[in-house]
């Protein structure tokens, strides 16, 4: 990414990673019509304007709180065009039609540009990291899970009334197994290309 200034929407980031609901609440009210308005202006309804506006949301969270969104635009923006976007996917999965869309809406710059193509990453890197956790067993899963939340191996090990041995062993395998897969799998190349 080139060395974009960080945009004063920066805080509605830090707001999402802290699950601030004052934070939430505003996006919602000023950003999520706009959305609505294009989706059922583009052969949608509320319930599905709010399922797409929903996976943007948890999206958007789960890359602030890895400490991987700069917002280097307005969040107007770059809000709506990954709506938007996300819209135009469901459309093209639901219909061999061809889609005509209505777009009088902002035009895309390139510091947008690149935060949509860094999110769009962040996703399919997230996808493919649920994908391959969702193989392991059940024991790994839950190890991991729990390694992720507490602070530390101690904690686990008490929670999951095991051996501190057990849990960090059980970690450590599951941990490689889940990276072996990942870097096995065909789309992973194609990944580690498009990083910066």
């Amino acid at each position: 990414m080139t060395n974009n200034k960080l945009h004063a929407d920066q805080y509605l980031i830090e707001g999402l990673a802290n699950n601030d609901s004052a934070i939430i609440h505003s996006i919602y009210k000023k950003y999520v019509p706009k959305v609505v308005s294009y989706i059922r202006n583009n052969s949608g309804d509320e319930d599905q304007a709010q399922d797409v506006v929903q996976g943007i949301m948890i999206l958007l969270f789960n890359q602030a709180k890895a400490g991987k969104l700069q917002l280097t635009c307005p969040f107007d923006a770059y809000f709506f065009l990954l709506c938007k976007r996300k819209w135009l996917n469901e459309l093209k999965k639901t219909s061999n039609k061809r889609v005509t869309i209505a777009d009088d809406f902002t035009s895309v710059n390139e510091p947008t540009e690149e935060m949509l193509e860094q999110t769009e990453q962040f996703e399919e890197k997230q996808q493919l990291f649920d994908a391959m956790f969702q193989r392991l067993g059940e024991k790994c899963q839950e190890v991991l899970k729990w390694s992720f939340t507490l602070k530390s191996m101690e904690e686990v090990a008490q929670k999951l009334n095991v051996s501190y041995a057990y849990v960090r062993k059980k970690k450590s395998l599951c941990t490689g197994q889940l990276a072996q897969w990942i870097q096995e799998h065909s789309s992973f190349k194609s990944l580690k290309k498009q990083e910066p």
